[in-house]
Protein backbone atom coordinates (compact mmCIF):
# COMPACT_ATOMS: atom_id res chain seq x y z
CA UNK A 1 0.00 0.00 0.00
CA UNK A 2 2.82 2.36 0.90
CA UNK A 3 4.67 1.53 -2.35
CA UNK A 4 1.52 2.19 -4.38
CA UNK A 5 1.03 5.55 -2.68
CA UNK A 6 4.69 6.49 -3.30
CA UNK A 7 4.49 5.56 -7.00
CA UNK A 8 1.23 7.47 -7.45
CA UNK A 9 2.66 10.55 -5.74
CA UNK A 10 5.84 10.42 -7.87
CA UNK A 11 3.88 10.10 -11.10
CA UNK A 12 1.61 12.96 -10.09
CA UNK A 13 4.55 15.24 -9.27
CA UNK A 14 6.30 14.43 -12.53
CA UNK A 15 3.12 15.09 -14.52
CA UNK A 16 2.71 18.48 -12.85
CA UNK A 17 6.33 19.40 -13.57
CA UNK A 18 6.06 18.35 -17.21
CA UNK A 19 2.83 20.25 -17.66
CA UNK A 20 4.28 23.43 -16.17
CA UNK A 21 7.67 23.26 -17.91
CA UNK A 22 6.68 21.73 -21.24
CA UNK A 23 5.76 24.99 -22.97
CA UNK A 24 8.95 26.65 -21.87
CA UNK A 25 11.03 23.72 -23.14
CA UNK A 26 9.27 23.80 -26.51
CA UNK A 27 9.76 27.56 -26.83
CA UNK A 28 13.44 27.20 -25.95
CA UNK A 29 13.85 24.49 -28.62
CA UNK A 30 12.23 26.72 -31.25
CA UNK A 31 14.49 29.66 -30.30
CA UNK A 32 17.59 27.52 -30.71
CA UNK A 33 16.36 26.08 -34.01
CA UNK A 34 15.45 29.51 -35.38
CA UNK A 35 18.83 30.98 -34.44
CA UNK A 36 20.67 28.05 -36.04
CA UNK A 37 18.63 28.19 -39.25
CA UNK A 38 18.98 31.98 -39.50
CA UNK A 39 22.76 31.79 -39.11
CA UNK A 40 22.93 29.07 -41.76
CA UNK A 41 20.91 31.17 -44.22
CA UNK A 42 23.06 34.26 -43.62
CA UNK A 43 26.28 32.27 -44.08
CA UNK A 44 24.84 30.66 -47.20
CA UNK A 45 24.17 34.10 -48.67
CA UNK A 46 27.79 35.05 -48.03
CA UNK A 47 29.20 31.79 -49.35
CA UNK A 48 26.81 30.36 -51.98
CA UNK A 49 27.37 26.81 -53.09
CA UNK A 50 28.83 25.72 -49.73
CA UNK A 51 27.54 24.04 -46.60
CA UNK A 52 28.36 26.53 -43.81
CA UNK A 53 27.65 24.22 -40.86
CA UNK A 54 29.94 26.17 -38.54
CA UNK A 55 27.53 29.09 -38.45
CA UNK A 56 24.57 27.19 -36.90
CA UNK A 57 26.98 25.29 -34.66
CA UNK A 58 28.34 28.54 -33.23
CA UNK A 59 24.84 30.02 -32.91
CA UNK A 60 23.74 27.05 -30.80
CA UNK A 61 26.72 27.51 -28.50
CA UNK A 62 26.27 31.26 -28.14
CA UNK A 63 22.51 31.53 -27.59
CA UNK A 64 21.80 32.12 -23.89
CA UNK A 65 18.72 31.55 -21.76
CA UNK A 66 18.33 35.25 -20.86
CA UNK A 67 19.73 38.49 -22.31
CA UNK A 68 21.61 39.38 -19.14
CA UNK A 69 23.55 36.11 -19.18
CA UNK A 70 24.70 37.04 -22.67
CA UNK A 71 26.42 40.12 -21.28
CA UNK A 72 27.55 38.42 -18.07
CA UNK A 73 29.14 35.34 -19.64
CA UNK A 74 28.20 35.50 -23.31
CA UNK A 75 31.31 37.46 -24.30
CA UNK A 76 33.52 34.82 -22.72
CA UNK A 77 31.51 32.16 -24.51
CA UNK A 78 31.88 33.91 -27.87
CA UNK A 79 35.62 34.23 -27.29
CA UNK A 80 35.89 30.58 -26.27
CA UNK A 81 33.96 29.41 -29.33
CA UNK A 82 35.93 31.59 -31.76
CA UNK A 83 39.22 30.53 -30.14
CA UNK A 84 38.31 26.85 -30.32
CA UNK A 85 37.12 27.10 -33.91
CA UNK A 86 40.18 29.06 -35.01
CA UNK A 87 42.48 26.53 -33.35
CA UNK A 88 40.60 23.64 -34.96
CA UNK A 89 40.86 25.32 -38.37
CA UNK A 90 44.61 25.62 -38.03
CA UNK A 91 45.04 22.03 -36.83
CA UNK A 92 42.76 20.55 -39.53
CA UNK A 93 44.63 22.43 -42.25
CA UNK A 94 48.03 21.17 -41.06
CA UNK A 95 47.56 17.62 -39.76
CA UNK A 96 44.93 14.92 -40.26
CA UNK A 97 42.54 13.84 -37.53
CA UNK A 98 44.33 11.14 -35.52
CA UNK A 99 44.55 10.20 -31.87
CA UNK A 100 47.69 12.26 -31.28
CA UNK A 101 46.39 15.33 -33.15
CA UNK A 102 43.16 15.14 -31.12
CA UNK A 103 45.13 14.98 -27.86
CA UNK A 104 47.32 17.88 -28.96
CA UNK A 105 44.26 19.92 -29.91
CA UNK A 106 42.61 19.36 -26.51
CA UNK A 107 45.78 20.22 -24.57
CA UNK A 108 46.45 23.39 -26.55
CA UNK A 109 42.77 24.40 -26.31
CA UNK A 110 42.79 24.13 -22.51
CA UNK A 111 46.02 26.13 -22.24
CA UNK A 112 44.60 28.75 -24.58
CA UNK A 113 41.45 29.01 -22.46
CA UNK A 114 43.54 29.45 -19.34
CA UNK A 115 45.59 32.17 -21.02
CA UNK A 116 42.39 34.00 -22.04
CA UNK A 117 40.98 33.64 -18.47
CA UNK A 118 37.66 32.26 -19.67
CA UNK A 119 36.74 30.89 -16.22
CA UNK A 120 33.65 28.66 -16.41
CA UNK A 121 33.60 28.83 -20.22
CA UNK A 122 37.14 27.45 -20.53
CA UNK A 123 35.97 23.92 -21.31
CA UNK A 124 34.05 25.20 -24.33
CA UNK A 125 37.33 25.94 -26.14
CA UNK A 126 38.26 22.24 -26.56
CA UNK A 127 34.61 21.28 -27.05
CA UNK A 128 34.20 23.78 -29.90
CA UNK A 129 37.55 22.75 -31.35
CA UNK A 130 36.63 19.05 -31.39
CA UNK A 131 33.20 19.69 -32.89
CA UNK A 132 34.62 21.93 -35.59
CA UNK A 133 37.46 19.53 -36.26
CA UNK A 134 34.90 16.89 -37.16
CA UNK A 135 33.10 19.32 -39.45
CA UNK A 136 36.43 20.39 -40.91
CA UNK A 137 37.25 16.83 -41.96
CA UNK A 138 34.06 16.74 -44.01
CA UNK A 139 34.87 20.13 -45.60
CA UNK A 140 38.62 19.94 -45.98
CA UNK A 141 38.50 21.92 -49.21
CA UNK A 142 36.98 24.98 -47.52
CA UNK A 143 39.25 27.96 -46.92
CA UNK A 144 40.24 28.74 -43.34
CA UNK A 145 39.06 32.34 -43.52
CA UNK A 146 35.70 31.10 -44.78
CA UNK A 147 35.25 28.87 -41.74
CA UNK A 148 36.21 31.66 -39.34
CA UNK A 149 33.76 33.97 -41.08
CA UNK A 150 31.04 31.36 -40.68
CA UNK A 151 31.84 31.19 -36.98
CA UNK A 152 31.58 34.94 -36.59
CA UNK A 153 28.27 34.93 -38.50
CA UNK A 154 26.88 32.28 -36.16
CA UNK A 155 28.05 34.24 -33.10
CA UNK A 156 26.47 37.44 -34.41
CA UNK A 157 23.16 35.74 -35.15
CA UNK A 158 23.18 34.09 -31.73
CA UNK A 159 23.71 37.44 -30.02
CA UNK A 160 20.99 39.05 -32.14
CA UNK A 161 18.60 36.23 -31.26
CA UNK A 162 19.11 36.94 -27.56
CA UNK A 163 18.65 40.69 -27.89
CA UNK A 164 15.95 40.92 -30.56
CA UNK A 165 13.89 37.82 -29.70
CA UNK A 166 14.33 37.46 -25.94
CA UNK A 167 12.50 34.77 -23.99
CA UNK A 168 9.39 35.59 -22.04
CA UNK A 169 9.64 36.90 -18.51
CA UNK A 170 9.51 33.74 -16.43
CA UNK A 171 7.96 35.26 -13.30
CA UNK A 172 4.84 33.11 -13.67
CA UNK A 173 6.99 29.97 -14.00
CA UNK A 174 8.92 30.84 -10.85
CA UNK A 175 5.66 31.50 -9.00
CA UNK A 176 4.34 28.13 -10.14
CA UNK A 177 7.54 26.43 -8.92
CA UNK A 178 7.22 28.05 -5.48
CA UNK A 179 3.53 27.15 -5.37
CA UNK A 180 4.39 23.56 -6.28
CA UNK A 181 6.88 23.46 -3.40
CA UNK A 182 4.24 24.79 -1.01
CA UNK A 183 1.69 22.29 -2.37
CA UNK A 184 4.06 19.41 -1.65
CA UNK A 185 4.49 20.62 1.92
CA UNK A 186 0.72 21.01 2.33
CA UNK A 187 0.08 17.51 0.94
CA UNK A 188 2.63 16.07 3.35
CA UNK A 189 0.99 17.81 6.31
CA UNK A 190 -2.49 16.75 5.20
CA UNK A 191 -1.35 13.14 4.71
CA UNK A 192 0.24 13.09 8.15
CA UNK A 193 -2.96 14.43 9.68
CA UNK A 194 -5.06 11.81 7.85
CA UNK A 195 -2.81 9.00 9.04
CA UNK A 196 -3.08 10.23 12.62
CA UNK A 197 -6.84 9.69 12.59
CA UNK A 198 -6.59 5.88 12.61
CA UNK A 199 -3.34 5.13 14.43
CA UNK A 200 -2.67 3.69 17.86
CA UNK A 201 -2.27 6.72 20.15
CA UNK A 202 0.17 4.76 22.29
CA UNK A 203 2.90 5.91 19.95
CA UNK A 204 4.45 2.87 18.28
CA UNK A 205 2.30 3.07 15.17
CA UNK A 206 2.94 6.80 14.93
CA UNK A 207 6.69 6.32 15.18
CA UNK A 208 6.60 3.93 12.21
CA UNK A 209 4.69 6.41 10.10
CA UNK A 210 6.80 9.44 11.04
CA UNK A 211 9.79 7.89 9.27
CA UNK A 212 8.06 8.27 5.91
CA UNK A 213 6.97 11.82 6.81
CA UNK A 214 10.53 12.71 7.67
CA UNK A 215 11.88 11.18 4.45
CA UNK A 216 9.41 13.14 2.35
CA UNK A 217 10.17 16.37 4.22
CA UNK A 218 13.86 15.76 3.59
CA UNK A 219 13.21 15.20 -0.14
CA UNK A 220 11.23 18.45 -0.34
CA UNK A 221 14.02 20.48 1.25
CA UNK A 222 16.53 18.91 -1.14
CA UNK A 223 14.48 20.22 -4.09
CA UNK A 224 14.60 23.84 -2.88
CA UNK A 225 17.78 24.72 -4.87
CA UNK A 226 16.02 23.80 -8.12
CA UNK A 227 13.21 26.23 -7.26
CA UNK A 228 15.84 28.84 -6.47
CA UNK A 229 17.31 28.38 -9.93
CA UNK A 230 13.93 29.04 -11.54
CA UNK A 231 13.62 32.21 -9.45
CA UNK A 232 17.10 33.31 -10.53
CA UNK A 233 16.17 32.77 -14.18
CA UNK A 234 13.04 34.85 -13.68
CA UNK A 235 15.02 37.69 -12.09
CA UNK A 236 17.67 37.63 -14.80
CA UNK A 237 15.05 37.32 -17.53
CA UNK A 238 13.74 40.81 -16.76
CA UNK A 239 17.05 42.55 -17.24
CA UNK A 240 17.68 43.98 -20.70
CA UNK A 241 14.53 42.20 -21.87
CA UNK A 242 12.17 44.30 -23.98
CA UNK A 243 9.33 41.96 -23.09
CA UNK A 244 9.60 43.09 -19.47
CA UNK A 245 8.85 46.73 -20.31
CA UNK A 246 5.57 47.83 -18.75
CA UNK A 247 5.19 44.66 -16.67
CA UNK A 248 5.32 44.86 -12.85
CA UNK A 249 8.36 43.37 -11.21
CA UNK A 250 7.29 40.32 -9.24
CA UNK A 251 10.86 39.54 -8.21
CA UNK A 252 10.68 40.84 -4.60
CA UNK A 253 7.44 38.95 -3.94
CA UNK A 254 8.88 35.76 -5.42
CA UNK A 255 12.09 36.11 -3.44
CA UNK A 256 10.23 36.62 -0.16
CA UNK A 257 7.84 33.79 -1.02
CA UNK A 258 10.66 31.34 -1.65
CA UNK A 259 12.44 32.31 1.56
CA UNK A 260 9.24 31.91 3.57
CA UNK A 261 8.44 28.49 2.10
CA UNK A 262 12.07 27.37 2.50
CA UNK A 263 12.20 28.37 6.17
CA UNK A 264 8.81 26.75 6.72
CA UNK A 265 10.00 23.50 5.13
CA UNK A 266 13.06 23.38 7.37
CA UNK A 267 10.93 24.05 10.47
CA UNK A 268 8.44 21.33 9.52
CA UNK A 269 11.25 18.87 8.92
CA UNK A 270 12.53 19.55 12.43
CA UNK A 271 9.00 19.15 13.81
CA UNK A 272 8.58 15.73 12.19
CA UNK A 273 11.88 14.68 13.73
CA UNK A 274 10.58 15.76 17.15
CA UNK A 275 7.36 13.79 16.62
CA UNK A 276 9.34 10.70 15.69
CA UNK A 277 11.64 11.00 18.70
CA UNK A 278 8.77 11.62 21.13
CA UNK A 279 6.56 8.77 19.94
CA UNK A 280 9.54 6.40 19.93
CA UNK A 281 10.47 7.30 23.50
CA UNK A 282 9.53 4.74 26.21
CA UNK A 283 8.13 7.63 28.27
CA UNK A 284 5.33 8.32 25.76
CA UNK A 285 2.02 8.27 27.69
CA UNK A 286 -0.04 5.13 27.16
CA UNK A 287 -3.35 6.57 28.43
CA UNK A 288 -5.86 9.21 27.40
CA UNK A 289 -3.14 11.88 27.55
CA UNK A 290 -1.38 10.30 24.59
CA UNK A 291 -4.63 10.14 22.66
CA UNK A 292 -5.38 13.80 23.42
CA UNK A 293 -1.91 14.81 22.26
CA UNK A 294 -2.34 12.92 19.00
CA UNK A 295 -5.72 14.53 18.30
CA UNK A 296 -4.33 17.99 19.02
CA UNK A 297 -1.34 17.32 16.77
CA UNK A 298 -3.68 16.20 14.01
CA UNK A 299 -5.56 19.50 14.16
CA UNK A 300 -2.35 21.52 14.19
CA UNK A 301 -1.08 19.68 11.10
CA UNK A 302 -4.28 20.48 9.21
CA UNK A 303 -4.05 24.16 10.13
CA UNK A 304 -0.42 24.24 9.04
CA UNK A 305 -1.39 22.60 5.74
CA UNK A 306 -4.10 25.21 5.12
CA UNK A 307 -1.66 28.06 5.81
CA UNK A 308 1.13 26.76 3.58
CA UNK A 309 -1.29 25.92 0.75
CA UNK A 310 -2.93 29.36 0.83
CA UNK A 311 0.42 31.15 0.96
CA UNK A 312 1.72 29.24 -2.07
CA UNK A 313 -1.41 30.15 -4.02
CA UNK A 314 -0.90 33.82 -3.09
CA UNK A 315 2.72 33.81 -4.32
CA UNK A 316 1.66 32.22 -7.59
CA UNK A 317 -1.25 34.63 -8.11
CA UNK A 318 0.94 37.68 -7.51
CA UNK A 319 3.49 36.44 -10.08
CA UNK A 320 0.88 36.40 -12.84
CA UNK A 321 0.72 39.81 -14.56
CA UNK A 322 -2.79 39.11 -15.85
CA UNK A 323 -4.09 38.84 -12.27
CA UNK A 324 -4.84 42.44 -11.16
CA UNK A 325 -6.71 41.32 -8.03
CA UNK A 326 -5.39 38.80 -5.51
CA UNK A 327 -7.82 39.59 -2.69
CA UNK A 328 -9.31 36.05 -2.59
CA UNK A 329 -5.84 34.59 -1.97
CA UNK A 330 -5.12 37.23 0.69
CA UNK A 331 -8.34 36.41 2.53
CA UNK A 332 -7.48 32.69 2.46
CA UNK A 333 -4.06 33.38 3.97
CA UNK A 334 -5.63 35.60 6.64
CA UNK A 335 -8.14 32.90 7.56
CA UNK A 336 -5.40 30.28 7.74
CA UNK A 337 -3.25 32.53 9.94
CA UNK A 338 -6.17 32.98 12.33
CA UNK A 339 -6.39 29.21 12.67
CA UNK A 340 -2.65 29.04 13.35
CA UNK A 341 -2.97 31.72 16.04
CA UNK A 342 -5.63 29.61 17.72
CA UNK A 343 -3.37 26.56 17.49
CA UNK A 344 -0.58 28.58 19.07
CA UNK A 345 -2.84 29.55 21.97
CA UNK A 346 -3.87 25.93 22.54
CA UNK A 347 -0.27 24.77 22.52
CA UNK A 348 0.77 27.46 24.98
CA UNK A 349 -1.98 26.34 27.34
CA UNK A 350 -0.90 22.70 27.07
CA UNK A 351 2.75 23.52 27.68
CA UNK A 352 1.79 25.06 31.02
CA UNK A 353 0.05 21.88 32.21
CA UNK A 354 1.62 18.81 33.80
CA UNK A 355 1.84 16.45 30.81
CA UNK A 356 5.19 14.78 31.36
CA UNK A 357 8.65 15.60 29.99
CA UNK A 358 8.32 13.71 26.69
CA UNK A 359 5.02 15.32 25.68
CA UNK A 360 6.16 18.67 27.06
CA UNK A 361 9.25 18.64 24.83
CA UNK A 362 7.12 17.66 21.82
CA UNK A 363 4.63 20.45 22.45
CA UNK A 364 7.44 22.96 22.87
CA UNK A 365 8.88 21.94 19.49
CA UNK A 366 5.49 22.03 17.76
CA UNK A 367 4.81 25.43 19.34
CA UNK A 368 8.14 26.74 18.07
CA UNK A 369 7.26 25.46 14.57
CA UNK A 370 3.86 27.17 14.62
CA UNK A 371 5.48 30.43 15.74
CA UNK A 372 8.06 30.19 12.96
CA UNK A 373 5.40 29.52 10.32
CA UNK A 374 3.33 32.46 11.60
CA UNK A 375 6.34 34.74 11.19
CA UNK A 376 7.17 33.43 7.71
CA UNK A 377 3.60 33.62 6.36
CA UNK A 378 2.75 36.97 7.98
CA UNK A 379 1.33 39.29 5.30
CA UNK A 380 2.60 42.46 6.93
CA UNK A 381 6.13 41.11 7.06
CA UNK A 382 5.76 39.96 3.46
CA UNK A 383 4.97 43.49 2.30
CA UNK A 384 7.80 45.01 4.35
CA UNK A 385 10.22 42.45 2.98
CA UNK A 386 9.17 43.24 -0.60
CA UNK A 387 9.66 46.96 0.01
CA UNK A 388 13.16 46.31 1.33
CA UNK A 389 14.01 44.17 -1.69
CA UNK A 390 12.58 46.67 -4.20
CA UNK A 391 14.96 49.48 -5.27
CA UNK A 392 13.66 52.93 -4.29
CA UNK A 393 14.06 55.93 -6.58
CA UNK A 394 16.15 58.84 -5.30
CA UNK A 395 13.44 61.37 -6.05
CA UNK A 396 10.46 59.44 -4.74
CA UNK A 397 9.67 58.59 -1.15
CA UNK A 398 7.07 56.13 0.09
CA UNK A 399 3.89 57.77 1.27
CA UNK A 400 3.08 57.40 4.95
CA UNK A 401 -0.58 58.34 4.76
CA UNK A 402 -1.87 55.64 2.42
CA UNK A 403 -1.49 51.90 2.07
CA UNK A 404 2.06 50.87 1.25
CA UNK A 405 2.30 47.91 -1.05
CA UNK A 406 4.38 46.94 -4.08
CA UNK A 407 2.84 46.91 -7.52
CA UNK A 408 1.12 43.62 -8.22
CA UNK A 409 1.74 42.65 -4.61
CA UNK A 410 -0.70 42.01 -1.80
CA UNK A 411 -3.49 44.53 -2.12
CA UNK A 412 -5.09 45.48 1.16
CA UNK A 413 -8.89 45.74 1.08
CA UNK A 414 -10.17 49.25 1.82
CA UNK A 415 -11.91 48.13 5.01
CA UNK A 416 -8.61 46.76 6.35
CA UNK A 417 -6.38 49.75 5.58
CA UNK A 418 -6.40 51.21 9.11
CA UNK A 419 -4.76 48.12 10.59
CA UNK A 420 -1.05 48.33 11.33
CA UNK A 421 -0.32 44.92 9.86
CA UNK A 422 0.07 46.27 6.35
CA UNK A 423 1.88 49.52 7.12
CA UNK A 424 5.54 50.37 7.20
CA UNK A 425 7.14 50.02 10.59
Amino acid sequence: MMVRHLVARTLRDQAVRFRRGGRQAIAWAFRLSAAAVASYVVALLLFPGTQPLLAPLTALLVVQVTPVTLLASGLDRVISVVAGVSLAVVVSSVVPLTWWSLGLLIAVSIMLGQALRLRSNLIEVPISAMLVLGVGVLNADSAAWERITETLVGAAVGIAANLLVPPKVASADAGAAIDDLADRLARLLARAADELTDVDPRGRDIAARTSSWLDEARAITHDIPAVGESLLRAEQGRRLNVRAVGKPDAGPGLRQGLEAVEHTAVALRSMFRAVHDATSDPGWPQDEIGEAVVRNLEQVLRELADGVLAFGDLVRAEAQPERPDVLPEIHRVQAALEGLHEARARLEDLVMTDIGPVVLELHANVLATVKRVLVELDLGERVRRQLRLRPVSRHRHPRRNGPTQPSNGPTVPPEEEPTQEFRLP
